[in-house]
C-alpha cells in the first residue's frame, strides 16, 4: 500500500510545486478524501476571489463554472499519457492522483496573483501602466509562462522524459489559449444592468418620462445674475454603451457646479440605461434644445455656456452615439456651431473629449470661443475603455487641475504633460494623442474676469471660515 501523508503536507508541497520547487512527497499517493477535499478547496479559493472580480451586484453562474473544467479533464488526459507507468527512483512522485493533486495546487499562486490584478482593476486601484497597454499584456506573458514553468518543474520531478514533457507543455498552452478564447466564462457575472442588454423598452410611459424629465430640468435651471458673469453649462454623454461616459459626464457637472459657481445652471444629457427615467437623452435635437434653452435663461451678450461632449470619435470627427432599442444621430461640430449662432449665444467654451476630436477646432473656433480636445485631428484620445474609470484627458483636466485651479488654460497646460506621460505608462501604441486648445482674443478678457471672480470667492470664502 503507498505511503500516506497528512493534508497540510500535500498542500504545503503542491504550493512548493507552484513556487518552482521540488515536491517533497516521495512515492505517497493521496487518499481519496483527501484529493476531493484538493478539488473543493481550490474551486472554493477560485469561486471567492472570482467574486471580488465582479464585487457589487455579483450573481454566480454554474455554466460559467463549470465550462473551464473540461479544460482540467483534457490536460488529466494528457498527464495520464505522458506520466511514466514505472518509477525506479523511489524518492519520485508517481501516479495520476498524485500529479493531480500537486498540479490542482501549483496552480494556486499564479491564480492568485491573476485574479488580484483582476480585483485590481475592477476596483480602479491600479496604476493606468498597469491596468491597460502593453505592461498588462507583459504582464499576464508572465503570469502564463511562469504556469509553464511550474508545470516542466513538476513533471520533472515525475522523471519525465524532455520530449514528453515538452509535449506536456505545448498541450497546456494550447488549451489554455482555446479556453481564453472559446471559454472565457467566469463563476460570477455582474448582473449590474448594461446598455447593450438593459435599455429601456419605447412604450408610451418611457416617452412621457423624458419630456417630464426634459420640461422640469429646464424649469428648474437658475436665473441670470445682473452684473454677474454666470457660467451656464451642457453636459453631453450620447454613447450608452460605455459606463466611462456617464461617470466623466457626472464628474464634470460636479466641477461646473462647484468651481465655476454654476450650480443649478448645468443640463447634463446622457444616454445609458441606468438613467432614462432621471436625466433627459442626449440627441442632437435634445442638444440643440438645451442650447436654446440656456440662450433664453442666460444673459447672451455677457454669460459663458459652457459645453463638454464626452463620446467615441471617428476619424471624420462625429460623435459616436447609441441608446438601444432608440437610433440616434452622431453629433457633427457643423451642427453644433449651428446652434450656438442660432442661439445667438457670443462667449462659449466647447470641450470634445473624444478620439480625433482636434478636427472639431476648425468649425467651432472663432474670436469669442475658447475650444478643447482630449486629441488632435488625426489622435486618438485614451481611457475610454470598459474598465475605465475617466478618460485621461477628462481626469487630468476636470477632476484633477480645475479642482486646484479656475483657469481653463491653466489647467490644460499643467495636463498636457501629465496625459502624455500616462499614456507612455499605458502603452498607447499609435502616438501621443496631442491635446489641442484654441483660445479667441475677444472670449479670454471674459474668462479672465470670471477667474478673478471665483478666485475673490474662494479667499472671501476662506476668510470667513478664520
Amino acid at each position: 500500500m503507498p505511503e500516506r501523508l497528512p493534508l497540510f503536507i500535500w498542500l504545503r508541497e503542491g504550493l512548493r510545486a507552484g513556487l518552482l520547487l521540488r515536491p517533497r512527497v516521495g512515492a505517497a499517493q493521496p487518499a481519496p478524501w483527501q484529493l476531493l477535499a484538493i478539488v473543493v478547496l481550490t474551486s472554493l479559493l477560485d469561486i471567492g476571489l472570482g467574486w471580488f472580480e465582479v464585487g457589487g451586484d455579483a450573481q454566480f453562474d454554474l455554466r460559467g463554472w463549470l465550462a473551464p473544467w473540461w479544460n482540467t479533464g483534457a490536460m488529466l488526459l494528457a498527464a495520464w499519457w505522458v506520466l511514466p507507468s514505472q518509477q525506479d527512483d523511489p524518492q519520485r512522485p508517481r501516479g495520476l492522483a498524485t500529479w493531480i493533486a500537486l498540479w490542482l495546487l501549483a496552480m494556486v499562486p499564479m491564480v492568485t496573483v491573476s485574479q488580484c490584478i483582476s480585483i485590481g482593476q475592477a476596483e480602479d486601484w491600479l496604476p493606468d501602466a498597469i491596468d491597460t497597454g502593453a505592461i498588462a499584456w507583459t504582464l499576464y506573458a508572465l503570469l502564463w509562462l511562469w504556469l509553464l514553468a511550474a508545470l516542466v518543474r513538476l513533471s520533472i520531478a515525475f522523471g519525465l522524459a524532455p520530449v514528453r514533457n515538452a509535449a506536456l507543455a505545448l498541450g497546456l498552452a494550447a488549451l489554455f489559449a482555446v479556453g481564453a478564447v472559446e471559454f472565457p466564462d467566469r463563476p460570477w457575472q455582474d448582473n449590474t444592468p448594461v446598455a447593450d442588454e438593459g435599455g429601456p423598452v419605447l412604450t408610451q410611459e418611457t416617452f412621457e418620462t423624458q419630456q417630464a424629465i426634459w420640461k422640469q430640468s429646464v424649469a428648474n435651471l437658475s436665473p441670470q445674475r445682473p452684473g454677474v458673469i454666470d457660467v451656464y453649462g451642457i453636459v453631453f454623454a450620447p454613447y450608452a454603451n460605455a459606463d466611462v461616459f456617464l461617470r466623466e459626464s457626472t464628474m464634470v457637472k460636479e466641477v461646473l457646479e462647484d468651481r465655476f459657481d454654476a450650480a443649478g445652471r448645468v443640463l447634463q444629457l446622457v444616454n445609458h440605461p441606468t438613467t432614462f427615467d432621471q436625466l433627459p437623452w442626449a440627441t442632437p435635437l435634445n442638444l440643440e434644445r438645451a442650447i436654446t434653452a440656456m440662450g433664453d435663461r442666460m444673459d447672451r451678450e455677457h454669460d459663458v455656456l459652457f459645453i463638454y461632449l464626452t463620446s467615441h470619435g471617428a476619424s471624420d470627427f462625429k460623435l459616436e452615439a447609441s441608446n438601444p432599442p432608440l437610433d440616434v444621430d452622431t453629433v457633427s461640430p457643423g451642427a453644433l456651431r449651428q446652434a450656438l449662432d442660432n442661439a445667438g449665444i457670443v462667449n462659449r467654451v466647447i470641450v470634445v473629449s473624444a478620439c480625433y476630436s482636434g478636427g472639431w477646432l476648425g468649425p467651432i473656433a472663432d474670436e469669442h470661443t475658447l475650444v478643447m480636445t482630449a486629441a488632435d485631428a488625426t489622435h486618438t484620445s485614451f481611457g475610454c475603455g470598459s474598465r475605465s474609470k475617466l478618460t485621461f484627458f477628462g481626469r487630468a483636466v476636470f477632476d484633477e487641475q480645475l479642482r486646484r485651479t479656475h483657469s481653463l488654460e491653466d489647467a490644460f497646460k499643467a495636463a498636457v504633460p501629465v496625459i502624455k506621460h500616462r499614456e507612455e505608462e499605458a502603452g498607447k501604441d499609435d502616438g501621443f494623442s496631442n491635446p489641442q486648445m484654441l483660445v479667441g482674443k475677444k472670449i479670454r478678457p471674459v474668462l479672465q474676469a470670471l477667474q478673478h471672480r471665483l478666485d475673490n470667492n474662494v479667499s472671501e470664502e476662506s476668510a470667513r471660515r478664520r
